[in-house]
Parts: structure tokens; sequence; C-alpha cells
């Protein structure tokens, strides 16, 4: 359910472009997402960087593009959010020496070594790098219609792969369940 809740804004987005234009596309998801983190925060008292970020960078660069007339920005919207992350994910283990993909999930699972989880913190960094870029290759090699369309399916698409492809690699690091330590319970005297 959370995976539909976050793509609400752009499969509104989608679905706005599709029956008008790229304008009121871009002001369906700036109010889907201002409405998005306004629920977020009345239900949990905190709201995730993710959906910050996001926010931040749709309200700025689709903001100027419709007050601009210029849809430009918002196609550089999807690289700036896929950079954003590769620069917060780099950041994160050569500055800070903390590794955002294990702090996120290392309750879920647990991998042989800690040089597995820098591997992978670093796969993502080089895929968020890669969409960036292949975003701006389809906004400026294709018409706005195809980019609408490959925002919403390919990027989903590729995601996907990229998620099954490191599922199969990690695979071979993950710690069967039975053979993590467990805390012992408390003696009863």
């Amino acid at each position: 359910m959370k995976f539909l809740f976050d793509l609400l804004p752009i499969l509104l987005f989608f679905i706005a472009f599709k029956l008008y234009d790229i304008y009121v596309a871009t002001a369906v998801a700036i109010l889907t997402s201002c409405l998005q983190v306004g629920y977020l925060w009345y239900r949990h008292r905190r709201v995730e960087n993710m959906h910050l970020i996001t926010l931040s960078l749709i309200v700025i660069l689709g903001g100027a593009t419709i007050l601009l007339h210029d849809e430009t920005f918002i196609k550089w919207k999807v690289t700036a959010v896929n950079w954003a992350f590769a620069l917060i994910f780099l950041g994160s283990e050569l500055i800070f020496k903390k590794n955002l993909i294990q702090k996120m999930m290392s309750d879920q699972l647990t991998l042989t070594s800690e040089k597995v989880w820098s591997r992978l913190n670093y796969s993502w960094v080089t895929f968020f790098l890669t969409m960036g870029l292949l975003n701006l290759y389809v906004a400026y090699q294709f018409d706005t219609d195809t980019w609408v369309n490959f925002k919403l399916f390919g990027m989903m698409g590729l995601t996907l792969i990229f998620v099954i492809a490191q599922a199969i690699y990690l695979s071979q690091y993950i710690v069967p369940e039975e053979d993590t330590p467990k805390p012992n319970p408390p003696e009863i005297t």
C-alpha cells in the first residue's frame, strides 16, 4: 500500500497529462505532493526525507514550469531527484561513514560483511546517477508524450529490474535467519 501511496503523484501526473497537458499535469503533481506530505505529517507527525526532497523539487521546478510556461523544468525534476539521492547515498558513505542502505535494510536482512553493504550502497548511487542521465536523454531526444510514458513505465520497469538483479546478487551474501545471533531471554530466578 505504501508503494501505491508513494506513486500517487506520478500516477495522477500521468493521467492529467493524458487528459489535458503538461502544465495541468504539473499543477496536479504539485497539489498531490503537498497533500501527500500534509497527510503524512498529520497522520505520523513526521515525514520521510524522500518525500520532503521530492516535494521541494516538484514545487520549485514544477512552479517554474507553470510560471515560465516551459516544460523543461518539470523534465529536469526527475534527474534532480535521482541525483539528489545519489549525492545523499554517496555523501553518507564517504563523509559521514554511514551506509544508508544498511541503515534502511539491516532490520530485514543480515549480510555477511560490511563490504557487501558498501557495494550495495554504491550500486544505488550508480543506479540513481544512471537514471538521472537516462531521464535527460529521453527528455531531450523524444517528445513530451514519450517522456511522460518513460517517466512512469520505463523508470518503474528499470527500477524493478535493478531491484530483482540486486536481490539475486545479494542472495549469496544473506546470512540465514537461524544463523543470526538472537538476544538471550532474561533468566527467571
